[in-house]
């Protein structure tokens, strides 16, 4: 018998969940009636952990477009290079409202760059 805490830890799935759920404008309630869920288990999902059905997790996946590569293949840390570390540990120490600044921060490199490779 598998012990409990040899369980997946969806905590990061979750919050992946909430990001792209909020980044596409969707509310709780939008999400669930469309793959047919109650607004307080994907609640749970994204605050909480938990485990949602396959059904659910592939729903979710597929209606808010997130890759699940991250969640089970992770990139070891020593692919990453010592400037991606710190900036990640930076990161770390921001709150949600510093970090969508972040993200557009990195949204206009990438334009910028795709107008110079234009």
């Amino acid at each position: 018998m598998r012990k409990k805490e040899d369980k997946y830890d969806f905590r990061a799935f979750g919050l992946a969940i909430k990001s792209a759920r909020k980044k596409q404008n969707l509310t709780r309630e939008q999400v669930g009636a469309m793959i047919e869920i109650d607004p307080r288990y994907l609640t749970n999902i994204e605050n909480k952990g938990q485990h949602p059905s396959l059904q659910v997790f592939y729903d979710l996946v597929s209606l808010l477009n997130i890759s699940v590569d991250e969640f089970f293949l992770p990139v070891s840390d020593l692919d990453k290079s010592t400037r991606r570390r710190q900036l990640e540990k930076q990161l770390d120490n921001l709150s949600d409202k510093d970090l969508v600044i972040m993200e557009s921060v990195a949204d206009g490199i990438i334009k910028s760059k795709e107008v110079e490779g234009n």
